[in-house]
């Protein structure tokens, strides 16, 4: 059967899907994509996938796609970030029998994307991804898509994606932002960009950004005419949001933990869901925030949850008849609803007076004016100390100036220690070092043995003798 393309490969094979969850990494695992199908997503994909990993590591495979076939997580896209064709191929091809196509990550703006040369740090390097794209869509029996950023003109990132769809690409995500907007300088996605790429392109498009209701991904839909909206933020706050709810957060917490029971992932991909989906009660019960932090199963988790459900229904029981939510939170906190970023200009240097994260983190610290990550390393370890007064001062070793030990007859740290009793065939107790008494066990030994001969030289650099045996051990 030939290979599906464009439109067709959209509406026979996805299904015509307009909702769609994003590729998140440690965050849309397995048990995240079937809460997120139950409640209205019709297209997941899979976390970021390292190509190069995928290539080489059994268990990598393994853990990441090749786990239990589950017929309910379909379609399904899996996501590589990659920088070279072969390897890009020869990972798609492993994953092309567990999926129903394959994305080329050209989207993520972090730190390690960068160092690593992958994602949207490859946008600039036009021939190499029509390489990349050009070889998978020869070589794979699934279509190859791509997620992308926009460049800040429109009219580059229109000639960006239609490269794109000329080198084979059959199905294309557009972020609406440009990689410098991220984290604090995220900003508004701009719909302007995706608009006009697809009216420029024949394939599908799906938009991204700025998606935090229903109503978000209609008028999406309406304003660029795109065939899907993809939601990631969204999504985590709300998994219910492609179906208009917005239930009680205990609802989908629980729903998923039941999920993560018959599907288990790591501790670390539950414990950023619950983060994120009891986000706005953690700031009203602050003290089970750590509580969550510190818990080391999934039942503690869910004890966690279940503590901060009863929380939310003792403050349901005193909310007064016709109270409002507090501060800015359309809805109670006890209900999923988006987490709104600062925005820029929140952000910036001059609305925190010119001073540092650090310098205000420490500020604001409490009353020791510790920064939130000394106070956890505090919490762990209530004897640790900070100021470095307190700190005890170590003696240096005469030789090379690290810490000595306290009990070296040398008064040298280990290393130089050990080179020095060996030099000497001398013992140090207080490094559990025994050449001299070694070497006398040795000589006493061999004087007890028949027909044993003494070697003519029982020094130290005595050919064949003992320091030649421990220089040989300490090589």
């Amino acid at each position: 059967m030939p290979k599906l393309q464009g439109f067709e490969f959209w509406s026979r094979t996805l299904g015509g899907a307009r909702h769609v969850v994003a590729p998140m990494v440690d965050q849309s695992e397995l048990a995240w994509r079937l809460l997120s199908r139950r409640h209205g997503a019709q297209l997941c994909y899979t976390p970021m996938l390292h190509a190069q990993v995928f290539v080489r590591d059994a268990n990598y495979r393994k853990e990441n796609l090749y786990c239990e076939v589950c017929p309910e997580d379909r379609p399904l896209i899996v996501q590589f970030c990659a920088n070279d064709p072969e390897v890009f191929v020869q990972a798609a091809l492993l994953a092309q029998d567990y999926c129903d196509a394959i994305d080329l990550n050209l989207g993520c703006p972090q730190m390690i994307a960068k160092r690593g040369h992958y994602g949207a740090f490859l946008q600039e390097e036009w021939d190499l991804l029509q390489s990349m794209i050009l070889l998978a869509h020869e070589k794979l029996s699934v279509p190859v898509t791509c997620k992308i950023r926009v460049f800040p003109e429109i009219d580059k990132t229109v000639r960006y994606a239609q490269m794109l769809e000329k080198a084979g690409c059959q199905l294309l995500t557009v972020h609406g932002r440009t990689k410098e907007q991220k984290g604090p300088l995220s900003g508004a996605a701009s719909w302007e960009h995706i608009k006009a790429v697809r009216k420029a392109v024949a394939i599908p498009v799906f938009a991204n950004g700025n998606i935090q209701c229903l109503q978000d991904v209609e008028r999406c839909i309406q304003d660029t005419g795109v065939q899907g909206v993809m939601s990631a933020e969204g999504n985590l706050h709300n998994p219910a949001l492609f179906e208009g709810r917005s239930p009680a957060v205990w609802e989908l917490a629980e729903e998923y933990l039941d999920i993560v029971r018959q599907h288990p992932c790591p501790l670390s991909c539950v414990r950023a869901h619950l983060f994120k989906l009891w986000h706005h009660t953690l700031q009203v019960h602050q003290q089970l925030r750590e509580e969550l932090a510190r818990v080391k199963t999934l039942e503690g988790i869910a004890a966690v949850s279940r503590a901060l459900k009863l929380r939310c229904q003792e403050d349901m029981s005193r909310q007064e008849e016709g109270a409002r939510p507090t501060g800015d939170l359309p809805f109670f906190h006890w209900i999923c609803q988006p987490c709104v970023r600062p925005g820029p200009k929140e952000s910036t240097k001059e609305s925190s007076g010119g001073r540092s994260k650090r310098a205000l983190e420490e500020e604001e610290g409490g009353t020791d004016g510790l920064s939130k990550n000394k106070q956890k390393k505090q919490l762990r370890n209530p004897h640790k100390t900070f100021n470095p007064c307190l700190k005890p001062k170590y003696a240096k070793c005469d030789q090379c100036g690290n810490p000595k030990g306290n009990r070296c007859v040398f008064n040298l740290c280990r290393g130089c220690c050990k080179k020095r009793a060996f030099r000497e065939t001398a013992d140090c107790p207080g490094h559990g070092l025994l050449f001299k008494t070694k070497l006398e066990k040795s000589l006493t030994w061999k004087g007890t043995q028949p027909g044993l001969q003494e070697p003519p030289q029982t020094g130290p650099g005595a050919p064949g003798g003992f320091s030649e045996v421990v220089g040989s051990a300490l090589a």
